[in-house]
């Protein structure tokens, strides 16, 4: 994905997708740190706040 997850003129079916999206993408990252695989450990971070940010936008519709 880009930088910025974008939540600009997406629906609430789209958001809620990409949640699902960005929650499996995390559960892959423990997976992988557990398995000793990970090479980039910021990606949760990353990944959490796009995860807050989409959380944010469908509280706000």
């Amino acid at each position: 994905m880009s930088k910025r997850f974008d939540t600009k003129n997406k629906s609430r079916e789209e958001l809620s997708g990409s949640l699902t999206e960005f929650r499996v993408k995390l559960a892959q990252l423990e997976f992988d740190r557990a398995d000793k695989k990970l090479k980039d450990a910021s990606q949760f971070k990353k990944t959490k706040k796009d995860i807050a940010r989409i959380l944010t936008a469908l509280h706000t519709q």
